[in-house]
């Protein structure tokens, strides 16, 4: 039986108060393939006040007892992989291989990675005769979004219950299908009633109420800025604490002395990756002026390899974009980057050739932009690259900040020490040296409008914490 019309609330299966229910969309196809319920503030109410019943106890649960809870949630995850992959790639479009080896893949590391730092995770600490003890915050609203629905979940999910927290989650109404699978396998592992629960909806009318609901404690978002900085606004008048994943337009360093041929190869791939609707993707290249046109010509090639098509076909490197709005938005970006000058290397507005449905977006390569030019400035959240020239390193360090957001840089050298040294100058929450692998104990975050807190492993766990001191302890 489906449970794509209900919500999970306090341990079951449940109908909205209000029925409404809204179509979900295979962006392959642009066709509704399912319909979920859309929620209302009676079933936020219903869901927070059941959250609420549970954290009286479950805050007082063992380190032990939610290991093993987590552990638990970890072995019905990958006896239901296969099912998130599926879910993910109908409902965003994601090919099936990347779904699995990306998509699926970061939900169980997340996990994994958060059942291993509950246990080193230190709650107290002893100072002198002050004792000070990390205590769950309490009910936590968690909002996460369609690019990467089950990294996402489990990014907020498992520290939140590691902490000792219980949770309301509003999965994107845009990609929902991966979130109900994700409740399925909470109630088949066995989590206490209330302490996770699920309601589908839009933000307006479901994220929002969340948000300005006076018994939820925190609010963890990531999505947009526009969208985070609605959902501050309304948690202040409740003073709850609010963490925020936000958006990005991160700057990829390719230094003179950079193996340049392959930096500009894996920078066309990370930005390519997901279809480009990363927050972190290293959107804006940065390579030396007397090396611009090689650049270009590198940047060509590896964008032309990018095969565009069916998501189901495991030979497709690139599938759609998840919705009209988003493919209406990355070609009114695209025609902008043409229209103020920048260099069309590659692809360029409308679908590839061999596609006549779909959101399918081009491969895009814009070569000689400049800092002011709309593409340098906008996160455009789709397969589009900007090339832009620098002079000396300290130029390029100028134009790599010289953005409102600050979630990622990428930093390409064969000298470390070089790269640790422009690392230091970058005003990101995250900087990456010559294409790491992806490390979920670091920690994940941003500086200025790319929002605030950190996400992965331990990091995420304290900041689903509160800070008590006890003063006069005693020895």
């Amino acid at each position: 039986m489906s449970n794509h019309l209900n919500f999970y609330i306090d341990g079951k299966w449940v109908s909205p108060v209000a029925p409404a229910t809204l179509d979900v969309i295979d962006p392959s196809t642009e066709e509704a393939y399912t319909a979920i319920s859309v929620g209302s503030k009676a079933d936020v109410d219903r869901a927070v006040a059941a959250a609420r019943a549970a954290f009286a106890s479950f805050s007082q649960t063992s380190r032990e007892e939610r290991l093993a809870l987590l552990r638990k949630v970890l072995e019905v995850y990958n006896r239901r992989y296969e099912d998130v992959a599926q879910a993910i790639s109908q409902e965003m479009g994601a090919p099936i291989t990347w779904a699995r080896e990306a998509q699926a893949w970061a939900g169980r590391a997340h996990m994994e990675s958060t059942i291993k730092a509950l246990e080193d995770y230190e709650f107290s600490e002893k100072r002198g005769a002050t004792m000070v003890v990390k205590e769950p915050i309490g009910v936590c609203a968690l909002i996460t979004p369609w690019n990467w629905p089950l990294n996402q979940i489990v990014c907020k999910v498992a520290p939140a219950i590691a902490a000792g927290c219980t949770v309301v989650l509003k999965p994107s109404e845009i990609a929902p299908i991966s979130g109900i699978v994700f409740a399925e396998i909470m109630h088949e592992a066995g989590v206490p009633k209330g302490v996770f629960n699920l309601v589908n909806g839009t933000g307006p009318d479901v994220g929002q109420v969340m948000a300005g609901h006076p018994d939820v404690d925190m609010v963890s978002f990531t999505g947009s800025t526009r969208a985070g900085i609605i959902v501050a606004k309304t948690a202040a008048d409740t003073v709850k604490r609010v963490a925020q994943e936000l958006g990005g337009k991160s700057p990829n360093i390719i230094l003179p002395d950079a193996n340049f041929a392959h930096a500009v190869r894996e920078g066309v791939n990370g930005c390519f990756g997901n279809s480009g609707q990363s927050c972190d993707a290293p959107t804006r290249m940065l390579v030396p002026a007397e090396r611009h046109d090689e650049a270009l010509a590198v940047a060509k090639e590896a964008a032309e390899a990018h095969n565009v098509g069916d998501p189901r076909s495991p030979d497709t490197k690139l599938g759609p974009v998840v919705s009209q709005l988003q493919y209406d938005k990355i070609q009114r970006l695209i025609e902008s980057g043409i229209s103020e000058g920048a260099t069309l290397v590659t692809g360029g507005p409308g679908r590839p050739e061999n596609l006549n449905r779909g959101y399918y977006v081009r491969p895009t390569v814009f070569g000689h932009v400049t800092p002011e030019m709309t593409t340098a400035r906008e996160e455009i959240f789709g397969p589009v690259l900007s090339i832009m020239s620098y002079q000396d390193e300290e130029d390029a360090i100028r134009i790599a900040n010289d953005t409102v957001y600050g979630l990622a840089a990428y930093v390409q050298s064969e000298n470390i020490e070089r790269a640790r040294r422009v690392a230091s100058k970058m005003r990101a929450g995250s900087v990456y040296l010559n294409y790491p692998e992806w490390d979920t104990f670091a920690p994940f975050g941003g500086y200025k409008q790319s929002g605030n807190g950190r996400e992965y492993a331990d990091w995420a766990i304290h900041d689903f914490l509160e800070i008590k001191g006890i003063v006069g302890y005693g020895e």
